[in-house]
């Protein structure tokens, strides 16, 4: 019988705090942020990997949301000189 409810299976935990995390990328995250001081070399080769292809998300996004936001801009503009002359 399977429930909406998580298991501790489905979920990766941060060995310093217990915190439960839905993916192996966020519990990366989450150790480089909240528990910086205790990061092994390669935990903090994984942060910074993990940081830098968030940066490059975020990057994307802003630029697709900015063209949605100027495109819906002159569209509402041009419509307006449309249908108030």
């Amino acid at each position: 019988m399977t429930t909406d409810i998580d298991t501790a299976d489905d979920r990766h935990v941060c060995d310093r705090c217990g915190d439960f995390l839905p993916s192996e990328r966020l519990l990366v995250l989450h150790r480089g942020v909240r528990h910086p001081d205790d990061l092994t070399a390669d935990e903090v080769e994984a942060y910074r990997e993990a940081y830098y292809e968030e940066e490059r998300e975020l990057k994307s996004f802003r630029i697709r949301a900015l063209g949605v936001l100027v495109v819906l801009y002159f569209g509402f503009l041009i419509l307006f000189i449309i249908f108030a002359s």
